[in-house]
């Protein structure tokens, strides 16, 4: 490999990075809410309302339906009005962001659905309000399971970066594509799959021992 394809690589994986990074980070900041109020508004929850938890099913589940690919065309209009642009490292952080927040929220829900109703229960019995709930007992004991879909996300993440690069986002997916497959540059498509392995091994070797750490039963 070139001293340039070399700097084209490394420059690839810092866009990588950024993407997973960033989009993953408003994923986890919106996602747990919209998780938490699934729970909290279903039939029995803290604050029951179904009609609010079907609605958010409803937009979760429709965001859900859609194929990266095609979500990634359709909201240009919406990419322009954020960040300017519609291509470029910045541009896919918009449609990954969208399309990780609606796929985290229903991890974190099932997480959340895995707490004790017991706990729940008690928490009510010695007067605590929602918020108390979902501080003390809800997130602290889903925690694990959120951590490890945190990082199921992530890796989901890594490979909807490495797709938003057929359309101009950079990335590793970018270099693969216009140097790996166009330009018939084998070395730099080689190159390109290690180091996803590699950073999809390593976000999972972090997220599994920070799950470890965090898991009570163990």
């Amino acid at each position: 490999m070139s001293p340039i394809l070399f700097e084209l690589l490394l420059r690839s994986i810092w866009e990588t990075v950024l993407m997973t990074a960033a989009s993953g980070l408003i994923s986890l900041v919106f996602g747990l809410p919209l998780g938490l109020a699934l729970i909290a508004t279903e039939r029995g929850g803290i604050a029951e309302s179904l009609w609010v938890n079907r609605v958010l099913g409803a937009v979760i589940n429709g965001f859900r339906s859609v194929p990266f690919i095609i979500l990634l065309v359709a909201l240009i209009p919406v990419t322009r009005l954020i960040v300017g642009t519609s291509i470029g490292t910045w541009a896919a952080i918009v449609p990954l962001s969208i399309a990780a927040t609606p796929y985290y929220a229903r991890i974190a829900e099932v997480s959340l659905r895995e707490v004790d109703r017991g706990l729940i229960e008690a928490a009510r019995a010695m007067g605590g309000n929602r918020w108390t709930i979902i501080r003390e007992v809800l997130v602290p004991e889903a925690l694990p399971g959120i951590v490890a879909g945190f990082t199921v996300t992530l890796v989901t993440l890594i490979g909807a970066s490495a797709m938003a690069g057929a359309i101009g986002a950079g990335g590793l997916g970018d270099l693969a594509i216009r140097y790996g497959y166009q330009r018939f540059e084998t070395s730099v498509m080689v190159a390109v799959v290690i180091v996803l392995i590699i950073l999809v091994c390593g976000i999972q070797w972090v997220g599994d021992r920070l799950v470890a750490r965090l898991d009570r039963r163990g």
